[in-house]
């Protein structure tokens, strides 16, 4: 079963899923957030010095709003192993180091900031050949608010390892997907393209058990309601008759029943369908190329059933692919058939009230064993991550 949990890619051995559990304001979402926030860190550099980093640091301790903040990650790209660490506070990034494994651990810059100046200074490690002009160019567009790789991204030039992490972030991590996330129009507009198959889509939704035939997508011309042209004149003054209509993108579901086919607007379908609809195209993505996709709430709106289909579909079909995801389903965790302890994870509150991360291979033989049934031992408290509640008579005044 190695390939149904493992993705290789050279020598390195990645898990393929990541589930992380815990309570209620624990701290699980806050792990994604912070990975999709250093996503935008690199993609989406301030364009001002004078722009706001736009993160929340930790604020039930008095010292640590004032402090500076850091986020690192290990990832592998082009089968190299990259690490890389940003120290940022709100108005700026304070220092900045990539590293790379290939096969011995190798500086491929250091970054510094002048904050009284607001000047970076990058220095790159010595097998890293970068010609003075290119450095003073990279320097220019990597402003104090932003990340070496922002400034890369900024900048015409060419250095291959920066390329190489710059491009992982953007064509391998893809943002953080929440419950509220518009994942359909995005799967529809994919569809619409031709970057992935319509029957793709159906044959997923037909494996779910959601009796769905075809999928229509159609265009459309509307008129503007009335008055609404007036509100965009007297915004933009150049708008004329032609935006007098809209087109707008109709779907319907073509639903089997009987013999007989009934087409129905994606609207008036279950909040479980169309939740599957968006799911199945991600799901399309990560089987047909490689990427890695966090999602907050995985089993928001999703049968226990068609939670375990969903992860069962990904391990069994993609080759190269992540999933990270929250979920309070607990059902899974009887399912060591294909759920790995070093799969699952806990977030828990600390006395301080911080977040602490742990995963179930943490602990010993004493409170699992290979016999343990892990959900018992989840419910029962005995690895933290489940809330403390009070009893539930009430004195209320």
């Amino acid at each position: 079963l190695e390939s149904f949990y493992i993705a290789k890619t050279g020598k390195y051995r990645l898990l393929k899923i990541a589930l992380i559990y815990g309570a209620n304001a624990s701290g699980k979402t806050t792990i994604l957030k912070a990975l999709d926030f250093l996503r935008d860190m690199v993609l989406e550099p301030a364009g001002k010095k004078s722009d706001e980093l736009d993160f929340q640091p930790f604020l039930f301790d008095k010292n640590t709003p004032k402090a500076n903040s850091t986020l690192s990650i290990e990832f592998i790209q082009n089968e190299v192993k990259f690490f890389y660490e940003v120290v940022f506070n709100r108005k700026a990034v304070v220092a900045e180091t990539l590293k790379t494994y290939n096969p011995n651990k190798a500086t491929v810059f250091n970054r510094s900031t002048d904050l009284k100046n607001q000047f970076s200074e990058i220095k790159f490690g010595r097998k890293i050949k970068v010609d003075k002009g290119t450095l003073k160019a990279l320097e220019a567009n990597t402003l104090w608010n932003n990340t070496v790789l922002g400034g890369y991204m900024k900048t015409n030039i060419e250095i291959a390892e920066l390329k190489a992490v710059s491009d992982w972030f953007k064509d391998f991590l893809h943002p953080l997907v929440y419950p509220d996330s518009k994942l359909n129009a995005f799967v529809t507009s994919l569809i619409e393209r031709g970057e992935i198959k319509a029957e793709n889509i159906v044959s997923l939704l037909r494996k779910a058990d959601l009796n769905i035939s075809n999928i229509m997508i159609a265009k459309e011309e509307i008129a503007l309601p009335e008055g609404f042209l007036e509100l965009i004149e007297e915004a933009t003054p150049a708008v004329n008759e032609e935006y007098e209509k809209i087109t707008i993108t109709r779907l319907n579901l073509e639903h089997s029943v009987n013999n007989r086919k009934y087409p129905l607007p994606f609207e008036l379908e279950s909040s479980g369908t169309k939740r599957y609809y968006a799911f199945a195209g991600l799901l399309n993505l990560l089987i047909q190329s490689s990427g890695a996709i966090p999602i907050d709430e995985l089993g928001a709106s999703l049968h226990p059933d068609l939670f375990k289909h969903f992860l069962l579909t990904f391990l069994a079909n993609a080759e190269s692919s992540q999933i990270i995801a929250t979920t309070h389903n607990r059902e899974v965790l009887n399912d060591k058939d294909f759920i790995r302890d070093d799969s699952l994870w806990i977030t828990d509150k600390s006395k301080n009230a911080a977040t602490e991360l742990y995963s179930f291979a943490d602990f010993d033989s004493t409170i699992i064993r290979d016999t343990t049934n892990r959900l018992n031992a989840y419910k029962s408290g005995k690895l933290g991550g489940i809330p403390n509640v009070g009893d539930y008579y009430l004195n209320l005044i």
